[in-house]
């Protein structure tokens, strides 16, 4: 009887703490590793990104000094070391063929390009596209012309047609020399040559000393061959 009673009592001081749930589990050690090893795999991430950007900011920072350096080569110099260059474009081609866009590179570096709107291309007979010093030494202007065809009565198919012009010439910059070359688009062959291949370009050259501008120069007409 007395062991009865023993045991009910122990009953009855276990059955409030079943019915609560019972104070709660810790948490197990493996549990709290991997929550502080995934804030950490994102702090590392956070860090790489960081590293990642202060490289390609450092990239891009070598890149434009080198830029610089490769055009202060390029095109510098002073007047008793360097050389000028001063290119221009001329339109001498007919009615025929209308002047769309240009594109203009020298040594390989573009430093003109235009597409035509409402005639502000078209209409310009010349107009200057480069004025600068220039290193002693060959250099390549490169220039594609696309016109359009501009026909009219019994022509009047060619306005469907596009005809591109593309020429190169190579010049030799002295020290101390002003070099002036007109790039010319004109019409080649006459009357009797095919429209396709008359649209063409040529240079005219002219070489003068540079502090004597106005003094005897030489002049020259180079005809571009079209490829």
């Amino acid at each position: 009887m007395v062991r009865s009673v023993r045991f009910a009592a122990l009953c009855c001081l276990l059955l409030p703490a079943v019915a609560h749930g019972g104070p709660p589990a810790p948490a197990s050690p493996a549990a709290a590793g991997a929550a502080l090893t995934a804030e950490d795999k994102n702090e590392v991430q956070v860090r790489t990104l960081e590293e990642r950007v202060s490289d390609l900011k450092e990239k891009i920072f070598r890149t434009k000094a080198r830029l610089l350096n490769l055009q202060e080569m390029v095109i510098g110099g002073d007047i008793t070391t360097g050389s000028k260059a001063v290119l221009v474009h001329r339109n001498e081609m007919g009615s025929s063929f209308y002047l769309e866009s240009v594109a203009y590179a020298l040594d390989g570096a573009p430093i003109y390009t235009k597409v035509d709107v409402d005639g502000d291309l078209e209409k310009r007979d010349e107009f200057e596209i480069f004025n600068g010093r220039i290193v002693p030494g060959n250099h390549q202007v490169t220039v594609q012309m696309v016109y359009r065809g501009h026909g009219f009565g019994v022509f009047s198919y060619l306005d469907g047609y596009k005809f591109k012009v593309q020429s190169s010439y190579t010049f030799n910059a002295e020290p101390g020399k002003l070099n002036t070359i007109k790039v010319v688009g004109f019409e080649k062959g006459g009357l009797t040559a095919e429209l396709k291949d008359r649209p063409a370009v040529r240079y005219d050259v002219e070489v003068e000393r540079e502090e004597k501008r106005g003094a005897a120069s030489v002049p020259a007409a180079v005809e571009g061959a079209r490829k």
